[in-house]
């Protein structure tokens, strides 16, 4: 299971928000690529880059410093934040990012999830968040009443390279995963699944371990590294 730190990135800064409130953004550094190398140095080997603006504004907003962060490390990167076109994915891959992930538009044009995956095969992800099931769009602003296992299945057969699962409830606020609505959404899809939100200590990465053989297949993490409660290096050697 691969442990993927996460670099969020809101007016060129590291942030990490609270239930993905803009208003309650925790400043961690003025420095989003020397984050990121950091997480390199201590063995990531994958690292989750979001465009916080660009994810309010359905536009690219954070394009010089993701160009940075590609410009200063070696290991891959998946995007996400504001992909609303063909356009902006195709910048992305041209420009060296791994994996891109689609969000809001997975629900309104799942069309365009599969014709993306179409011209990129096995670079594109799909990020479904949810609150109390349902999933939640523009930055989590909105909830719709799509089921989040739903949504998932519609993609099935295009190609999807993984689904990022957050529980919005838990994300930024350290209080552990949601371990079984992740474990039935990858119950219910063949689609790696990559948990996301409330991990706080190793305890959580040996909890999400438990489900992996259902198919979870990583786990996003941002506050608990940036806060020290949860040691990446020790998070990797237990994941291997």
């Amino acid at each position: 299971m691969l442990i993927i730190p996460a670099v969020d990135i809101k007016q060129g800064k590291c942030v990490r928000l609270l239930q993905g409130r803009m208003a309650d953004s925790t400043h961690y550094s003025d420095d989003p690529v020397k984050m990121a190398q950091r997480w390199e140095a201590e063995g990531a080997e994958l690292i989750h880059v979001v465009d916080l603006d660009g994810a309010f504004a359905k536009q690219v907003k954070n394009w010089g410093t993701i160009q940075d962060i590609l410009a200063g490390i070696k290991v891959p990167i998946q995007v996400g934040g504001g992909i609303r076109d063909l356009a902006t994915i195709e910048m992305y891959m041209n420009a060296g990012v791994s994996k891109v992930i689609i969000g809001s538009e997975a629900l309104y044009h799942p069309e365009f999830v599969q014709e993306a995956c179409k011209l990129f095969p096995g670079r594109i992800v799909v990020g479904i968040d949810a609150r109390n099931g349902r999933v939640a769009v523009e930055g989590w602003s909105q909830t719709s009443k799509t089921l989040a296992i739903e949504l998932a299945k519609e993609f099935e057969s295009c190609g999807v390279a993984a689904i990022n699962f957050t529980d919005i409830y838990k994300d930024g606020m350290q209080i552990g995963p949601n371990i079984e609505e992740t474990a039935a959404l990858a119950d219910a899809v063949s689609i790696p699944i990559v948990a996301s939100g409330g991990v706080n200590t190793l305890q959580d990465i040996k909890n999400l371990l438990e489900i992996e053989s259902k198919g979870v297949t990583g786990v996003i993490t941002g506050r608990a590294l940036y806060e020290g409660t949860l040691d990446l290096k020790e998070a990797i050697r237990i994941s291997k």
